[in-house]
């Protein structure tokens, strides 16, 4: 492989440090069992019963807790799923949301209540009422809707965790599918169980007298709920990194562990999610406690801050820019694809916009030709083309990609947008920097090149949504009109060059490569900036009035620079550089 190893400065676990919060943390169930063990002790000093409230995620280990509280001594235990309907009644109550389908459901807008009897619910509040003295726990997923007690402690999950705990055999929520698909499992978490925690969690943050990370077994770390929000507030203001994570592919490639030092033994690496908010965690130290925070508990508390008012009022508290990252180096293609548009998008699942995208090419093997596939033919004959793609789904035969698709050659620092109903996919031996919105998943497999996933099962192909979203005058004339090749300079002088790279008039997206050989001012216009270190091994993100301390990112990093800091300076080190940013026009 040409071009790799070229820095090997990838930070893989970036912390925020935090000050004046060193004794507001604690790690181990001994430590955090004292400390609870003293705030109930406090409580039932000034009166006869204290309720305690350990509020879940769902994915979080029931059995850690309940240790957890007994720790407290209790007169009686109150568990949420007593309450709960049954699997049966829930899966029927959300299955349209669910579907039968094996990916794809349809975003959840109910709330967690739904989740419960009310007759139960009910009687469990005059039963709770009627206990006179002692500590009280109420635990479990919605456990804030009963009470949130004199003592509330949210119990924290990272969803990339919740996915790791869905493949090791863990079920969903309340549910007995411990043996399910891991997509089924992400299904239901994805579309029902994770919304209804959120819009639950949301509205509950300013309450938290504690917040608990469960992410490691047996190794909790509890946080107050002041330094909680304070490190959140912080974070909203000043420039930052997520935890990115890491996971392999049918066409994974080896670009990711030359570089950042992944694990050699893996057989390789295909993704990289190190700008997702909904998916990352952030990584907070109160002195030698590092606590993980979801990235979207930031979306969700502070989104004005966050995003910017002009965003906020657009897309509400949801981060609607992606950054993650597509290793093929040494791999194979990426599955031959296509995005809804966005009304598909809107009246089939739900979402109110759709997955436009782009590839910036991070990185290519100039020893070989590199290319992506990228829009049509000229001439396609779409029910020929369509029966192939049948034709290919069943096994008859290998789709004839080629004979239909564009083969658009690449080379490092292109940048290819692809507006939501373009064929696409990346080639073998390109490292993808993919800049896109946010729908996650909604991804319509069209051709996988016969494989097979790593589970051994074929990989879900959905021809159907995807006929009716290819867009058939995207040929070759389109794209190299209207997508490939777009960069233009909007400004240079002495020491840098600003280049916008895209995205197309139907993205709501604009990216801008930022080439800087000492300092450059970038105003902001109220949106987040979402960036990348595309060349030079590190630079500084700068505060241009001194409200935050100079920001280092290396080489492939990503970082967000929110809304609020209004503008901001890239510094450039002994080295010119160049820097990648994505913002909402």
């Amino acid at each position: 492989m040409r071009n790799s190893g070229k820095y090997h400065n990838y930070e893989l676990h970036p912390v925020k440090r935090m000050e004046g919060f060193d004794k507001q943390a604690w790690e181990g169930a001994g430590a955090i069992g004292k400390i609870l063990q003293e705030r109930v002790s406090g409580i039932l000093q000034q009166k006869n019963k204290a309720v305690v409230c350990f509020d879940m995620y769902p994915g979080v280990r029931k059995e850690e807790i309940l240790c957890l509280a007994e720790t407290l001594r209790p007169v009686q235990i109150w568990d949420m799923e007593d309450y709960a309907r049954t699997e049966d009644d829930i899966n029927q109550m959300f299955a349209d949301f669910i579907t039968n389908d094996r990916v794809f459901g349809v975003m959840c807008h109910k709330k967690i209540d739904s989740l419960f009897e009310a007759e139960k619910l009910e009687q469990a509040r005059a039963e709770l009422k009627a206990t006179a003295q002692g500590c009280v726990v109420i635990m479990g997923m919605g456990a804030g809707i009963l009470s949130e007690g004199d003592l509330y402690i949210y119990c924290n999950l990272t969803r990339w965790e919740i996915q790791l705990r869905y493949r090791a055999g863990m079920p969903n929520w309340h549910c007995t599918n411990t043996d399910a698909p891991i997509l089924s499992k992400y299904k239901k978490g994805f579309f029902v169980e994770w919304r209804l925690a959120d819009r639950h969690k949301r509205e509950r943050y300013e309450r938290f007298d504690f917040m608990l990370d469960t992410e490691r077994q047996g190794k909790p770390k509890l946080i107050t709920g002041d330094a909680f929000r304070a490190a959140l507030d912080r974070t909203s203001r000043e420039p930052f990194r997520m935890e990115p994570y890491f996971d392999p592919g049918v066409w994974g490639g080896h670009w990711m562990q030359e570089n950042f030092g992944l694990d050699p033994e893996q057989e390789n690496f295909a993704w990289s999610f190190d700008g997702v908010p909904e998916e990352n965690c952030l990584l907070f130290g109160f002195g030698e406690i590092t606590v993980k925070v979801p990235a979207v508990d930031l979306v969700l508390y502070r989104p004005h801050e966050l995003l910017g008012e002009r965003v906020h009022g657009r897309f509400g508290a949801e981060f609607p820019i992606r950054f993650d990252l597509l290793d093929t180096m040494g791999g194979g293609n990426l599955s031959l694809q296509v995005h809804p548009l966005t009304e598909y998008i809107q009246d089939t699942f739900g979402m109110h916009y759709t997955q436009d995208e782009s590839y910036y090419l991070l990185d290519t093997d100039d020893s070989k030709e590199t290319y992506v596939y990228l829009g049509l033919q000229k001439d396609v004959d779409r029910e020929a083309m369509a029966q192939d793609l049948k034709a290919a789904e069943t096994g008859e035969i290998p789709f004839p990609a080629e004979k239909y698709v564009n083969q658009i050659p690449v080379k490092k620092h292109d940048h290819v947008l692809i507006p939501a109903g373009t064929i696409h996919c990346s080639g073998q031996d390109t490292m993808v920097l993919e800049i896109s919105a946010t729908p996650y998943i909604f991804t319509f497999k069209l051709w996988d090149w016969g494989r097979v996933g790593l589970d051994g099962i074929p990989r879900p192909i959905h021809i159907e949504h995807g006929l009716k979203n290819i867009q058939w005058d995207r040929d070759t004339d389109w794209i190299y009109d209207n997508v490939v090749g777009q960069q233009e300079i909007v400004a240079q002088g002495e020491g840098y060059r600003i280049e916008r790279t895209g995205l197309h008039e139907r993205e709501f997206l604009d990216t801008f490569r930022y080439t800087v050989r000492d300092c450059l001012t970038v105003t902001m216009k109220d949106s987040v900036h979402m960036m990348n270190l595309v060349e030079g091994s590190h630079a500084w993100i700068e505060s241009v009035d001194g409200s935050f301390q100079p920001f280092e990112i290396h080489y492939a990093e990503t970082a967000i620079v929110p809304a609020k800091a209004g503008a901001y300076k890239i510094v450039a080190g002994e080295e010119e550089i160049m820097l990648v940013a994505a913002s909402v026009r």
